[in-house]
C-alpha cells in the first residue's frame, strides 16, 4: 500500500468515531512506514465566527498529535486545517495520499446511522483507498487488542477490474503477519451468461467461478507466497458474505467505479451495503 510515499490522512473531527478513525490511520502509517497527516476540515462560517474556529481547529490538532505521539512516537505527523466542506476537502487531498481515512460517523451524526453523509461521500469520490473505521459490534470505546483479527476479506469481481482491489488487499494481507486473504467473489447463472460460461447449468457455472477467480489470482499468489489465500465464490450478491465476515477481520476491501463520481454512481450496490452495514473497518478502492 505504499504510494511514493504519499501519507495516510486521518480525519479527525473531535468525535469518538474520528478518534477510533486517528488510532487505525496510526497504526497503518507505521505497519506501511508511511508519514501521517491529521486533517480537521473547518466549515465555512462568517468572520465573527472564524477566529473561534480556528482556535477549536488548532486545539483539536494538538490533541490529536499529543494522542498519536503516545501510540506511535517516531512516526512523522504533520497537521492540516482546510477551510471547505468535509468530503469537499478530503476528496481534493486524496490525490496526494496513499489512503484517508474516516470515521463512519462524526459529531452529527444519529446513533441510529451505520455511517455519516461525509464518510460515505468521500468514500465515493476519493482519488485514493478510503478506509472507514468502522467500531464493529463492541461498545463505544471499547477497543479489540492489535491484530485481534488478523484476516483481510476481499470482494472481487472474476474479471480485471478487480486488479487494483487485489493489489491493495493482497499488501494489506502481507502487512499483517500470519493473516489469510479470503477473496469473496458473487455469481449468477446471468453473471455465468454474460461472460460466456454455462447458462442452464448450477454446478458447471460454480465450477467457472472458482477457476475464474484461481486464474485472477494466480500470479498475485506468486509475488506474495507468504499470503495465505482462500477463494470463496458465493451464488448472488457477495455482500451479505461480506458483512459477516468484516466482523473477524482486520480489514475488509471492496472496490468502486471510477467515473461515476458526479452521477453519485462511485460504489456498487453490493460496496455500498458493505460499507453501510459493515462491523469492522472497510477500504473503498478505486478500481
Amino acid at each position: 500500500m505504499t504510494a511514493d510515499h504519499l501519507p495516510v490522512i486521518a480525519a479527525v473531527d473531535g468525535s469518538e468515531h474520528g478518534w477510533e478513525a486517528l488510532d487505525w490511520a496510526a497504526a497503518e502509517a507505521v505497519r506501511t512506514g508511511l508519514p501521517l497527516l491529521i486533517v480537521h476540515v473547518r466549515m465555512p462560517a462568517g468572520p465573527a465566527e472564524e477566529e473561534r474556529a480556528l482556535r477549536e481547529a488548532e486545539e483539536l490538532l494538538a490533541q490529536a498529535v499529543l494522542r498519536t505521539s503516545r501510540l506511535a512516537p517516531e512516526l512523522p505527523t504533520s497537521t492540516l486545517t482546510p477551510l471547505d466542506f468535509p468530503s469537499a476537502a478530503l476528496t481534493s487531498l486524496s490525490r496526494d495520499a496513499s489512503m484517508v481515512v474516516v470515521g463512519s460517523r462524526g459529531l452529527g451524526g444519529f446513533r441510529s446511522l451505520m455511517i455519516g453523509s461525509n464518510s460515505l461521500a468521500t468514500a465515493s469520490m476519493a482519488r485514493c483507498p478510503v478506509v472507514v473505521a468502522h467500531t464493529g459490534g463492541r461498545d463505544e470505546g471499547e477497543a479489540a487488542p492489535p491484530d485481534a483479527f488478523p484476516d483481510v476479506v476481499a470482494g472481487v469481481a472474476a474479471d480485471e477490474s478487480s486488479g487494483a482491489v487485489l493489489d491493495f488487499a493482497f499488501e494489506a494481507a502481507a502487512s499483517r503477519p500470519g493473516a489469510r486473504l479470503r477473496l469473496v467473489h458473487g455469481w449468477t447463472m446471468f453473471s455465468s451468461m454474460l461472460s460466456g460460461g454455462p447458462v442452464f447449468d448450477s454446478e458447471a457455472a460454480a465450477a467457472s467461478a472458482s477457476r475464474a477467480l484461481a486464474e485472477l489470482t494466480a500470479g498475485r499468489q506468486e509475488e506474495y507466497p507468504q499470503v495465505e489465500v482462500v477463494r470463496e465464490p458465493v451464488r448472488g450478491s457477495a455482500s451479505r458474505t461480506l458483512v459477516t465476515a468484516s466482523a473477524t477481520a482486520a480489514l475488509t476491501v471492496v472496490g468502486r467505479r471510477r467515473g461515476g463520481e458526479a452521477l453519485g454512481l462511485g460504489l456498487s450496490p453490493v460496496a455500498q451495503t458493505t460499507v453501510t452495514h459493515a462491523l469492522g473497518p472497510v477500504a473503498v478502492v478505486p478500481t
